[in-house]
């Protein structure tokens, strides 16, 4: 039998490829309907993405393949699906996101709030959760969780290694810093398209990488690591969840649920969305702090607290690293300045373009004869825009005066007269998750031919049955099955293939859409279990110290701590601010187009 495994397993991704072709053909040869047809390629799909037998980008392009020729949609009507409003307002996000990794901003405030909140063990893990909480809301979970896990993994170095780990450990970090001082020396300056601000175009997450191997020295110490690194990528996917762009599946959500019900009125945006998941965030967050406490760290809250307990030896060296690396950024630059700047005036936009409580700078400006002529996406892309014309240097106010920088090997002496901006495109196309902006336009159009092929109203009547269980049963029924579905698959193909089916169910049982469609987006983001879940928790295994066991152990009483949250979450201020206990015209309308 064995043999025979082994065997197969060669032959793993032509089977997955074939087989459900295979299986799922019978549908529409048997139906011959525009139901059946959509629902083969739907099923098609699901596979794909839930095994990742081919890039989930590439899956995304079959609905411009099979829909064309089933007959479900014409192809330029289906290619339209894949460039929408969401799309733009992800990507505008993440252009702004790459400006703050690219001038090392996010750097800078995480090691601001971990020299604030200091050492000790159950505050070292506050400072962490905190600071890669608040940057998950606005750049990658990825991104956040790649910076933050070395900076930990040195901080904990020092608080498990002995004084003669430590002085090597030095000793290896002084020979290295003089290597790279050696090393920046040779560089020729007159490189093409080269500037002393280019180096941090592409940084390398590895700077606290030691040769010089620490072990923990006991079962404290052990666990110490355990929740510490733990707790970065636990909070990426808790911070992730607070604002709309701060994670996928939230984009789906949005543009699904405009593509569904275009007379929404615009219910979901950045600052509805804020107002709702943000509270809830904090208690999630909360509790997963105690409770990696708990588990790792103990109940001694007085030992873990520090309370009068002078800091010892090892928490002041654990200091001196992030002091150390907070004064390598040196003073604060105009690039980093100027991309704060802009940044505080995106959310500030963001927030009051239209409040809700009282009419925004959107609907008194640009809202004529009741059509939204401005959304979060024109504001995002107006911030990135400027980002690629605002100088990265202080303007020179007497231009006459020009720079001259010389080269150390040639002594040439040459003008500078380029001016580096803070966003350019190279750097753009480098880090943009292409994969990711497919992956929702796929979506779309997989939500567009359901609905067209009449696959949504065919699957919202086989679900009338529901209408005899109480409304919060759905939703604690329907969180549980996507927060244990999306530990084995992305968060965001979870979204695209479940949303589209719950607003068709809602819309049949006359549910508010918005009452299963919020938490079962939310409930994406709890996968917390494995380390394939998510990037960040793989990011976390790869660094060691930690077994399945161990995530397992500690995720899964997190993914019940979300159902349960998010469950009241939106049974309390969830109902109040989008008024669940209702069914709305624009649904109502929606469902009647559908018949």
């Amino acid at each position: 039998m064995l043999p025979i495994l082994t065997h197969l397993r060669n032959y793993r991704n032509p089977l997955l490829l074939a087989v459900p072709l295979l299986i799922f053909m019978p549908l529409p040869i048997v139906a011959q309907t525009t139901e059946a047809y959509c629902g083969f390629v739907v099923l098609v799909m699901a596979v794909y993405w839930c095994t990742e037998v081919i890039p989930l980008a590439v899956t995304s392009f079959l609905p411009i393949l099979l829909f064309p020729m089933f007959g479900i949609m014409e192809s330029r009507k289906v290619c339209m699906q894949y460039m929408k409003d969401t799309n733009v307002l992800f990507l505008g996000g993440l252009m702004v996101a790459v400006a703050i990794e690219h001038w090392e901003l996010h750097k800078r405030i995480a090691l601001r709030a971990l020299l604030f909140v200091g050492v000790k063990p159950a505050l070292l893990m506050l400072g962490f959760m905190g600071v890669t909480s608040f940057l998950s809301m606005w750049i990658s979970n990825t991104a956040t969780t790649a910076m933050m896990v070395p900076i930990a993994k040195a901080v904990l170095d020092q608080l498990s290694c002995t004084e003669e780990e430590a002085e090597r450990l030095e000793l290896e970090k002084s020979e290295e810093d003089a290597a790279m001082q050696i090393k920046g020396s040779t560089i020729d300056v007159e490189a093409e398209d080269e500037s002393p601000d280019e180096e941090m175009k592409f940084p390398e997450k590895v700077a606290n990488a030691s040769t010089v191997t620490i072990e923990p020295h006991n079962k404290q110490e052990a666990n110490m690591y355990k929740g510490l690194t733990l707790c970065v990528c636990y909070a990426a996917s808790i911070g992730g969840t607070a604002t709309l762009t701060g994670t996928g599946p939230n984009l789906v959500l949005k543009g699904q649920f405009n593509q569904i019900y275009p007379e929404n009125g615009d219910v979901i945006n950045f600052a509805s969305w804020f107002g709702f998941s943000f509270p809830h965030m904090l208690i999630v967050f909360v509790l997963c702090w105690l409770w990696l406490q708990v588990l790792f760290l103990g109940v001694n809250f007085r030992e873990m607290w520090g309370c009068g307990i002078p800091r010892s030896s090892k928490e002041k060296r654990a200091y001196g690293v992030i002091q150390k690396e907070y004064s390598k950024l040196g003073p604060m630059r105009f690039a980093e300045k100027a991309v704060l700047i802009l940044f505080v005036s995106l959310v500030v936009l963001w927030f009051t373009r239209e409040p809700g409580f009282i009419p925004g700078w959107g609907n008194v400006l640009f809202d004529k004869g009741g059509r939204e002529y401005v959304t979060d996406a024109t504001v995002v892309l107006f911030i990135a825009f400027l980002m690629f014309i605002i100088p990265s240097q202080k303007p020179n106010l007497t231009p006459w005066k020009r720079t001259k920088t010389v080269s150390s090997d040639s002594m040439r002496v040459r003008e500078t007269t380029e001016i580096r901006k803070l966003l350019n495109w190279t750097t753009v196309q480098h880090k943009l998750p292409w994969s990711v902006v497919l992956l929702l336009g796929g979506g779309f159009a997989l939500a567009k031919g359901c609905e067209v092929s009449g696959l949504s109203r065919w699957l919202g009547l086989q679900l009338l049955p529901l209408r005899s269980i109480p409304q919060w049963g759905i939703v604690v029924i329907l969180c549980l099955v996507i927060a244990i579905f999306t530990e084995c698959t992305s968060n965001v193909a979870t979204a695209t293939l479940f949303l589209p089916i719950l607003a068709s169910m809602a819309t049949s049982i006359h549910m508010n859409p918005l009452y299963v469609m919020i938490p079962t987006t939310l409930s994406t983001s709890f996968a917390f279990m494995l380390p394939v879940a998510t990037p960040p928790n793989a990011i976390v295994f790869s660094f060691g110290h930690l077994k399945v066991s161990d995530m397992a152990k500690a995720g899964c009483l997190l993914n019940v701590i979300g159902v349960i949250t998010v469950t009241i979450a939106i049974n309390t201020w969830g109902h109040a601010m989008f008024d669940l206990s209702t069914f709305p015209e624009w649904a109502n309308t929606t469902h009647a187009t559908h018949k």
